[in-house]
């Protein structure tokens, strides 16, 4: 038998032991635990034995601590404590958001969160942590226990839940169609300078404009076209993109939400307002778990109803 094995059938037999002392005789002992009391006696024997002392004095009606079994006693009672009290710190973590969240999210997504993360701030023991950042980071190497992602998602090692989508819009500054003309089909896209972030895939992106719905030009309701875009400024954050668009650098696809501000001042107008870009899904993305604890759950659910009352 190895060391660890007989450490860890000799904490058993501790703990028994304590158990025998809490319930005052053997029998009560055994219903307690579930077993009979010739086992919980076997047990008790083979504890006493390794010790080389006898624990507790037995009669038929009662127990009673040896000298060492007073000495041992508070011991076992005290890690059969720390034992229950280390379940009950889990139980804790499982059942009531409590700890450190850290949660990662495209910095655009900091005004969404701080609404669809309300729900959160009625547990006082739980902290959050936002890393926010348009590249993707390493959920792994950066203990991350809950990111949004945005667009396609192929990554097999982690658990993506779609959560919904957000519009996309293209826009630019009035500036820069001033001087460039302002399209009136995706056609006439081509030419154009266009802002955006490096391609994960290496490769070229492509917009899928749907047609016309009720707009001034209704002839062409349902038809689709593909616009191949190879940006003339590459960013890694929205921000710079954004910054860029308005200064007049070019055509930007913003999602809706980030471009709402400038384009209600007028500062940013929405490019072939009668075409439909379509929107882009976004994935709550967790390491691959059997079970999440509280906090996560608790988020899960709170960016599930944010993007159902969306109906995103």
């Amino acid at each position: 038998m190895s060391d660890a094995t007989a450490w860890t059938d000799k904490l058993k037999r501790m703990a028994l032991f304590a158990e025998i002392v809490d319930s005052g005789s053997i029998s009560a002992a055994a219903r307690r635990v579930g077993s009979t009391p010739s086992a919980v006696s076997q047990q008790l024997r083979l504890l006493e034995g390794a010790l080389g002392l006898v624990l507790l004095h037995r009669s038929t009606r009662r127990i009673t601590l040896t000298e060492a079994g007073e000495r041992y006693y508070p011991a076992c009672a005290a890690m059969v404590a720390q034992a229950r009290s280390a379940d009950a710190a889990l139980e804790r973590l499982r059942d009531e958001p409590e700890g450190e969240l850290r949660l990662a999210a495209p910095i655009g997504f900091g005004e969404l969160l701080s609404t669809a993360l309300e729900p959160l701030r009625r547990h006082p023991r739980l902290r959050l942590h936002l890393l926010l950042d348009d590249t993707p980071i390493d959920l792994i190497a950066e203990r991350v226990d809950l990111a949004l992602r945005v667009g396609r998602f192929t990554d097999s090692s982690l658990v993506a839940r779609r959560l919904g989508a957000l519009q996309r819009q293209l826009c630019a500054a009035p500036r820069y169609l001033a001087e460039r003309g302002w399209p009136s089909h995706p056609r006439d896209l081509a030419g154009h300078d266009w802002l955006g972030m490096p391609p994960r895939s290496g490769t070229a992106d492509t917009l899928d404009f749907q047609g016309p719905e009720g707009g001034r030009d209704a002839g062409r309701e349902g038809e689709r076209f593909e616009v191949r875009v190879e940006p003339r400024l590459l960013a890694s954050q929205v921000t710079a993109l954004q910054a860029m668009a308005l200064a007049g650098w070019g055509l930007y696809v913003g999602m809706s939400d980030d471009v709402r501000h400038a384009m209600a001042a007028g500062r940013l107008v929405p490019v072939l307002p009668d075409w439909r870009l379509a929107p882009a899904a976004v994935f709550a993305v967790t390491p691959r778990r059997s079970e999440q604890p509280a906090k996560v759950r608790h988020a899960l659910q709170a960016l599930q109803l944010h993007f159902a009352a969306r109906g995103a």
